[in-house]
């Protein structure tokens, strides 16, 4: 799938942006704070429903506006023309629309638009909490299998409805825990088995990654971690339960998995330098994409969010040669610094297009500013 066209009203800083894209490689210059970031949210916004940075719809419309309007014109493999809209006014629901027909859930659209973004917000996968890296597993899942979503999705309405019962001040029947429970093991038991089956597949293409970044300089792997692992998901759940009814929520479940992220034998966390971690994050995202391209039918679009800072020349020029190659698809990439894109450029030839972001406006660059 190719992003032709996009029109951007009111999207964080972005007040009115029509833009025409190259099929191959969209270059973005600017200093930090002009809006770069934003016009790659922009067109995450149109795969995801949302923002990858902010979950809150009403706070990405700009300020002193009542509105956002993001309208995407792309076109599939076969010449298909496709329209993706998404409008929010302040306190109403946000509208979801794949040529002018609205989605009754948006659940329906993930996947529809496969996208990997690389940004500086990844460092939290390896200094933040599970839950991050939870939702890399599931982002990524999502994005292939539709079971996968519809079992996320009622294993965490039953999740909410037995933490409700648990901060309950009145006695609660065994039998309404039970009925969650179920719930919850017979969705979780499926979302369990397919993220171990993702890990197990994704490790070695990951590793490859890495391998190739760092010219061999360190060993990296992945461990999930599930209770489900133990015994089986509803076992768990019972067993924990008057712990859980002390601590008013559940304290087991496929909502506690972590993804353990590994330098040798060790945490990443502990041991990895800046350029280790970054090398780590580049390579956990470009394995997502090629992951999403077997997996799919449809090349994934790439956005690369300022992907080079804290990194060597030998790394930087690995990261080069692997995003000017033939492998990617569509590629949306931001620097403040000039010779990173122009490095890029050189390696990709002709078939790119270059944009000067200054405080929320966007223009294109012809050849002599180029």
């Amino acid at each position: 799938m190719i992003l032709k066209r996009i029109s951007i009203l009111n999207y964080k800083n972005l007040e009115q942006v029509e833009l025409m894209f190259s099929p191959k490689l969209n270059c973005f210059l600017g200093q930090n704070g002009m809006g770069k970031t934003n016009l790659l949210d922009a067109v995450y916004f149109l795969s995801f429903c949302k923002s990858a940075g902010n979950p809150i719809d009403s706070q990405n419309i700009r300020h002193d506006a009542d509105f956002f309007v993001i309208q995407g014109f792309y076109e599939a493999a076969d010449g298909t023309p496709e329209e993706v809209y998404c409008g929010m006014k302040r306190r109403q629901k946000k509208q979801f629309k794949r040529n002018k027909k609205e989605y009754t859930r948006l659940s329906d659209h993930i996947g529809f638009l496969p996208l990997v973004m690389v940004s500086p917000a990844d460092t939290e996968l390896i200094a933040g909490g599970s839950e991050g890296r939870r939702r890399f597993m599931d982002v990524v899942i999502s994005q292939y299998d539709k079971e996968y979503l519809d079992a996320l999705i009622r294993y965490n309405k039953a999740l909410a409805q037995r933490n409700i019962l648990l901060k309950s001040e009145k006695p609660v029947e065994d039998e309404l825990f039970a009925v969650w429970e179920e719930m919850m093991a017979k969705a979780g038991e499926v979302v369990y088995r397919k993220r171990e089956a993702f890990v197990n597949e994704f490790i070695p293409i990951f590793q490859s990654f890495y391998s190739f970044i760092s010219q061999d300089r360190e060993q990296v792997g992945l461990s999930y971690r599930s209770h489900a692992r133990d015994a089986s998901l509803l076992e768990v759940l019972r067993e924990s339960r008057e712990r859980d009814r002390i601590m008013g929520f559940s304290l087991k479940g496929i909502h506690k998995d972590d993804l353990e992220m590994l330098l040798g034998d060790f945490p990443i966390k502990r041991e990895g330098s800046q350029g280790q971690n970054k090398t780590y994050l580049v390579a956990l995202k470009l394995a997502q994409f090629d992951f999403l391209h077997r997996a799919g039918n449809t090349v994934p679009l790439l956005l690369l969010d300022d992907i080079f800072d804290k990194l060597d020349a030998s790394r930087v020029e690995q990261i080069v040669k692997l995003v000017a190659g033939d492998s990617f698809g569509q590629i949306f990439i931001t620097d403040t610094n000039r010779d990173h894109l122009d490095k890029i450029l050189h390696k990709v030839g002709g078939d790119y297009r270059m944009f000067r972001v200054d405080q929320g406006m966007v223009f294109e660059m012809q050849e002599g500013e180029i």
